[in-house]
């Protein structure tokens, strides 16, 4: 383990590793393939499966958009992790079936410990939880006890319990202006693009984790600048946990949500879009006269490690939230000392975003 003044590579070699070992067992990411029939088939038992067990679906933007459809007709919730997370503590269900990854699942366990958290699949992982192991987090914070440790969504229960504050990508920079603003030194972790970008917009004192998102990582400035050749009118929006020469060339910056917004508000109409290409299924919602084309990734077909689609979102399919609501397995725990720790800087989070609002 190693760190510096600049933040440069804290990141043991072997949780690179580990991600990777995830990824080869994977492979690239399949869309699912339904005929209407079995489509309509699946989404009515499911919805009747939601009712017996009083439970309500939260999908990501990231999942393949047939599970997102199945969230909005069920009366679920399609949305950011935070927001599914929040969705699910204000929903009266008894039950949440969180079609995300597991980081989603802990989230919303966290904020909601008296229900039961159910997921399609507990496989579903991502490489920044992967790239930032508890143990060795927290011998890097111990190592520099002077600075506070600011922590993405995209981490563990137990990784969150360590941190002073969590922050989403919508509100971590007006967060990190706010600590800076009181002259404290941050830890950040574990996305280093994004830690990157936020310390660029704030000039705040960051260490920051040598981790990385498997998708964002894979877009190139240069690809982009060959496809911005080809439509000289479309804008360009990027996600923050994209490489910074990336960034330099876009006409949007921010959060999916953010994203989704920039794609109604900029007036070209056409959108070149650099994150998971799952977003395309509401952004297409809010702009349908719009036309959305996939940003390039450094990888085509067997060299790709994400093809512009996250793996595991990929796993979560129909028949596997039909089965996880007709066993009721696959349940997400938390221990509950762990929970306690975990939650308070989530709460110091969700107390910052309202005031921003009011």
């Amino acid at each position: 383990m190693k760190g510096s003044s600049q933040g440069i590579d804290v990141l043991d070699q072997d949780a690179k590793a580990i991600v990777q070992q995830h990824l080869d067992q994977l492979g690239a990411p399949q869309g699912q393939v339904h005929t209407d029939a079995h489509k309509q088939q699946m989404f009515e038992q499911i919805k009747a499966e939601l009712l017996k067990q009083e439970a309500v679906l939260v999908a990501h933007y990231y999942c393949d958009p047939i599970v997102q459809e199945l969230a909005e007709a069920t009366g679920g919730c399609v949305a950011d992790s935070l927001e599914m997370a929040r969705f699910g503590r204000d929903h009266p269900a008894k039950t949440l079936v969180v079609a995300g990854v597991k980081f989603m699942g802990e989230t919303a366990k966290i904020l909601s410990p008296e229900k039961t958290i159910l997921m399609p699949t507990l496989e579903a992982t991502c490489s920044l939880d992967l790239g930032c192991p508890v143990d060795q987090f927290t011998q890097f914070c111990d190592a520099h006890p002077d600075h506070t440790v600011v922590v993405y969504a995209n981490t563990s229960a137990a990784v969150k319990a360590r941190a002073d504050w969590v922050v989403t990508s919508s509100c971590a920079v007006e967060i990190i202006e706010h600590l800076d603003s009181l002259g404290e030194k941050i830890i950040w972790a574990p996305d280093q693009h994004l830690g990157r970008y936020i310390k660029n917009k704030t000039k705040a004192e960051m260490l920051l984790w040598d981790g990385a998102c498997i998708v964002h990582e894979e877009f190139r400035s240069r690809g982009i600048e060959k496809m911005r050749a080809l439509y000289p009118d479309a804008a360009v929006l990027v996600h923050p946990e994209s490489p910074m020469s990336v960034i330099a060339v876009a006409d949007a910056v921010g959060s999916t949500s953010q994203l989704i917004q920039a794609a109604k508000t900029l007036p070209q109409q056409t959108m070149i879009v650099a994150t998971d290409r799952g977003i395309f299924y509401k952004m297409q919602q809010v702009v349908p006269e719009k036309t959305l084309i996939e940003a390039p990734t450094a990888g085509e077909g067997a060299t790709c490690r994400s093809c512009a689609h996250c793996p595991w979102m990929a796993m979560n399919d129909l028949q596997g939230i039909l089965d996880v609501l007709q066993h009721m397995h696959q349940e997400i725990h938390v221990d509950p000392a762990l929970r306690e720790r975990a939650k308070q800087p989530l709460d110091r989070m969700l107390a910052f975003s309202a005031a921003m609002q009011r």
